[in-house]
């Protein structure tokens, strides 16, 4: 996770400068460790848990995050990691966050949780994606009108938006965008700001992936000081300042207001409220379903219902084939592939499908495990069903079985990393049947809470960008011949060092055939100076 800053004449501080340090040492506490000692300090951190403050501790957690903690390795990886896997600290950070869960209700919290006028100010809302594919997420800072009496229900209208994302969007981080445009000190509530920190820094581990402030006015250089002080280092490697003229480094144009060079005409309104983007199912010939979205849809803004408990592991899995082509990078990939353990079906990949613009590459498949003893029922939406056909889009699978769903770009399309797929699926009644007609029947009576949900987004081959533009294409065919040539000539080097041995072998030969000689001169020249002056022979 990064957080960027777009540079101002304040700051000073170089638009190319990316701040990797807070990787780098994450990376290399996990690298440090084997999968062995990382389950050993999820389990140590359990146990000690359980001992240390789960005990009576009804008052002060909720049931529902005790259990998910015990249950759910991820979460747990997720707090040890953010704190270098030292046990003791990530006990803290837990006990915090759980607490903090417990006091806003975050289990239960839904849109009738917040104040109307909250929404209606849009001082925060999720739209749009970064150039990674993360979603953005707006801080609007010149909306912000500091009222003490509002604090605590600006602090859950915070709450309800991280918490419906990470419900959503499990594992995906976020990249924040603090809009200081126009923003006065009177904008700034440090009491707000420390909490914001806090859900990125104890609350939510790994949700962040970056941060742009941008434009902020070189009068609240002193008010930065003092909230770089309630920052751990890990989040200050995290931050970067950007302004107008490089901040399209990391989001492109279109999803970019018009004030900061951008061509997005989004403008935030309530009610509704935006990005309810899982709406369209997708069916084997490609076609929107409308019905059928428009009922989920009303369903979805009743309530943020938890998703179902999953687990994720790091299995490492065989490259496939054409992965070493040489001329294929991935961009922005999360490598190697591990696989999504859910509840009732076992999904890899666990979180990415990765298209190219080569004819083999425009198909990615998606394996399902079936691992209960009953047959589940699937089917598979997307956000732009008019780009993807997927088959089988609406079956079942039998207990204990596989499937393969094959996910393939549709004539001249291109994947997007703001595309997203959505799996659900439903454990069937061993009477139920497998046919179409019994499985619409059966998607209309399953409860939501029975569903489980698995959410991938899309990647693309860096070398998809050559069919988008001849510049590239050409630098593409550019880079193709250096290889060549510098393929050429290492050939050539190494001929030429093969002879240069050949050389320096045959000198050697003649450097001890000279030795040799010299040695029988000099022992004949010593031998006649013996018998000059002794008249005897040495020997």
């Amino acid at each position: 996770m990064m957080v960027y800053f777009l540079p101002d004449s304040a700051s000073g501080t170089h638009p190319n400068q990316l701040v990797l340090v807070y990787l780098l040492s994450m990376t290399d506490a996990r690298s440090a460790l084997s999968e062995q000692d990382i389950q050993k300090k999820i389990e140590e951190t359990r146990k000690r848990f359980r001992i240390e403050y789960a005990q009576d501790s009804s008052d002060k957690y909720d049931s529902r995050d005790v259990d998910r903690l015990w249950k759910d390795d991820v979460l747990v990886d997720g707090y040890l990691e953010w704190r270098h896997f030292e046990v003791e600290d990530t006990l803290k950070m837990i006990d915090e966050s759980l607490q903090w869960r417990k006091e806003f209700k975050l289990n239960d919290i839904n849109e009738s949780s917040v104040q109307k006028s909250l929404f209606e100010s849009g001082m925060h809302y999720l739209h749009g994606y970064d150039k990674e594919g993360n979603k953005l997420f707006w801080f609007r800072v010149k909306l912000h009108v500091k009222d003490v009496k509002m604090l605590t229900e600006k602090k859950r209208y915070v709450a309800f938006w991280l918490e419906s994302y990470a419900r959503r969007e499990p594992g995906i981080p976020l990249t924040v965008i603090f809009d200081m445009s126009e923003a006065g000190l009177s904008c700034i509530d440090m009491d707000l700001i420390k909490y914001i920190i806090n859900c990125f820094q104890v609350y939510y581990p790994r949700l962040l992936c970056k941060m742009l402030m941008y434009e902020m006015p070189w009068i609240m250089n002193a008010a930065w000081k003092i909230v770089k002080n309630m920052l751990s280092q890990d989040a200050i490697d995290k931050l970067k300042f950007v302004s107008k003229s490089d901040i399209q480094n990391y989001v492109d144009r279109e999803n970019l207001p018009s004030y900061m060079g951008g061509t997005d005409p989004f403008k935030f309104s309530y009610p509704p409220l935006p990005d309810d983007v899982f709406q369209n199912p997708i069916s084997e010939t490609g076609q929107e379903d409308d019905t059928e979205s428009k009922d989920d849809d009303l369903e979805a803004k009743d309530t943020l219902e938890p998703s179902s408990p999953t687990l994720r592991t790091r299995n490492v899995y065989l490259a496939q084939d054409g992965d070493n082509d040489g001329s294929i990078r991935w961009k922005g990939s999360r490598r190697p592939t591990v696989t999504f353990k859910g509840t009732l079906l076992y999904i890899s990949p666990d979180d990415e499908l990765c298209f190219g613009h080569r004819e083999g590459e425009k198909r990615c498949p998606i394996m399902l495990n079936n691992v209960t003893k009953n047959q589940v029922a699937f089917k598979v939406r997307t956000t732009a069903p008019e780009k993807y056909r997927v088959k089988p889009s609406n079956s079942s699978c039998g207990a204990g079985k596989s499937m393969e769903i094959t996910v393939s770009l549709h004539g001249g399309s291109l994947c997007s990393p703001q595309d997203r797929f959505l799996i659900m699926a439903a454990e069937m009644e061993p009477c139920s049947g497998g046919g179409s007609t019994d499985l619409a029947q059966f998607w209309k009576g399953v409860p939501k809470a029975k569903i489980m949900e698995h959410r991938l987004r899309c990647r693309m081959l860096e070398s998809i960008k050559s069919a988008l533009s001849p510049v590239t294409d050409r630098s593409h065919k550019m880079e193709t011949n250096s290889y060549q040539d510098m393929h050429t000539m290492l050939l050539q080097l190494m001929a030429s060092s093969s002879r240069l041995e050949q050389k320096m072998d045959h000198c050697l030969w003649w450097q001890k055939l000279l030795t040799v000689l010299v040695t029988a001169l000099t022992a004949l020249g010593f031998s006649a100076l013996y018998i000059q002056y002794t008249g005897e022979w040495p020997f």
